[in-house]
């Protein structure tokens, strides 16, 4: 069946306007309908069976179904907003933690109050630990910062790389080598201007002698001609084990650059550290491949990280508006986007309806209203042995941090730690065991100390 492009392309608002607010209510209510906010189904609650009932309707409640007037992608597009509507329903009736420097705040396992390294920051996007306990802070507007026995230095480090600081694009990423001790490499992930104002993601490695970037080495640069337009996506999270550097490369809004192996751009990369690509990476020597790929289908992400003890390389990407992804990262594997996707665009109109397809991995949970899921690390401290193993996951718009229990694979309980004191964009654990947190809004590197 053929569907018109003039109703596909209608705001969600409007098409539950058209086909739902009059049994429904204007704001989801209820009226000659149920309320569709008060997470109350007789039919089901899951997402299929919600979108069962929009399209096949339900006969004995006197529900029509709407599968001949409205294609999938459209149906998808109304569950993504009842979704939004109860979710908006659910935060005006509960108080979420806010910490600060005078409160305790009590946490299901853990209480926990917060204490302010540093407020005078931009867009802290990444943070680091060099082994003597000094932490290294990229902003985003392209400055590499030093904070030295928990204070911030004044002056930025010298001669760090020139950035595209624009959109989403700036100094993103910092990591230092496991083997720092020794050879003293960090790393220095970016978005690299190119000519006719492109940009692209780049990697580059060097040391740090008396505030000054020195010795630097491209790791990771593609040829000038794939740079791209636009200031959205770039990922980009480094991760080091056994020898390798894994990294994550957003798709730069153009999504269909997301299941083109021949860029790299949506994908999640492995390289050696040096930047040599390894031998056994899974598309190495198929014509046109880009051979540092070692997942596609990944539409920004900005979360990567080793679960301790294990091999496992998880992984959160941002949705377009709704589908937030968590996803455990296998070598050739696809992950969808965008043919696959539990969300819409963001002006509200349809994507398309399947969140599932053969030879494309599910994720783990989905955040469906988006969270604007952000960064996460595994708890692998002793300040809070309650969290131990708990995997911690930032938001942006939803300015929440989260703790998720994780058991063979799958996520058991999420719990809000707190809500609404600015946008999340970093955690990290440090050597103390504490939570440290880049936030937003103002800009500032906090902890998170235990208040028994």
């Amino acid at each position: 069946m053929g569907w018109s492009s003039a109703i596909q392309a209608k705001d969600v608002r409007q098409l539950y306007q058209e086909s739902c607010a009059a049994c429904h209510g204007e704001q989801m209510q209820g009226g000659l309908g149920s309320n569709l906010v008060d997470d109350l189904w007789k039919h089901g609650a899951d997402d299929e069976n919600i979108a069962r009932v929009i399209r096949d309707g339900a006969a004995e409640n006197g529900m029509p179904g709407f599968g001949s007037t409205l294609d999938p992608a459209q149906v998808r597009a109304l569950v993504v907003y009842i979704r939004e509507m109860g979710a908006q329903a659910e935060r005006s009736q509960r108080v979420f933690n806010q910490p600060s420097t005078t409160t305790v705040s009590r946490g299901e396992e853990h209480a926990f109050r917060l204490e302010v390294i540093t407020d005078q920051l931009e867009v802290p996007w990444s943070m680091a630990f060099l082994p003597n306990g000094n932490m290294l802070v990229t902003e985003r507007e392209g400055r590499l910062r030093v904070i030295e026995n928990g204070v911030l230095q004044a002056n930025p480090v010298t001669g760090t790389p020139e950035v595209w600081a624009k959109g989403q694009g700036g100094l993103l990423a910092v990591a230092v080598h496991p083997e720092y001790a020794t050879n003293g490499w960090i790393y220095l992930a970016y978005s690299d201007p190119g000519r006719d104002g492109t940009a692209m993601t780049a990697i580059v490695r060097g040391r740090l002698q008396n505030g000054k970037w020195t010795d630097q080495q491209d790791v990771f640069r593609v040829p000038a001609a794939l740079y791209k337009r636009g200031g959205v996506h770039f990922g980009c999270r480094l991760v080091f084990h056994d020898g390798y550097l894994y990294f994550t490369h957003g798709e730069r809004g153009s999504s269909e650059d997301a299941q083109n192996l021949t860029r790299p751009n949506g994908k999640v990369h492995r390289i050696h550290d040096d930047g040599r690509v390894p031998t056994d990476n899974p598309f190495v020597g198929q014509r046109g491949a880009f051979p540092t790929i070692w997942t596609y289908g990944n539409r920004n992400p900005q979360g990567l990280a080793l679960r301790p003890c294990t091999d496992e390389l998880w992984e959160t990407e941002h949705g377009p508006r709704g589908g937030d992804e968590l996803n455990v990262i296998r070598p050739g594997r696809n992950y969808g986007w965008p043919i696959i996707t539990y969300g819409m665009n963001y002006n509200g109109t349809p994507i398309t309806g399947l969140t599932a397809k053969e030879g494309m991995e599910q994720p783990v949970i989905h955040w469906t209203p988006s969270i604007a899921v952000g960064d996460m690390a595994f708890y692998d401290g002793t300040a809070f042995p309650r969290w131990a193993g708990n995997l911690l996951v930032t938001s942006l718009a939803a300015q929440e941090l989260r703790r998720l229990v994780i058991e063979d694979g799958h996520v058991t309980h999420q719990e809000i730690l707190f809500k609404g004191i600015g946008r999340v964009r970093s955690v990290t654990v440090g050597p103390d065991g504490f939570v440290y947190l880049g936030l937003e809004a103002p800009g500032r590197i906090v902890r998170l100390v235990p208040a028994e």
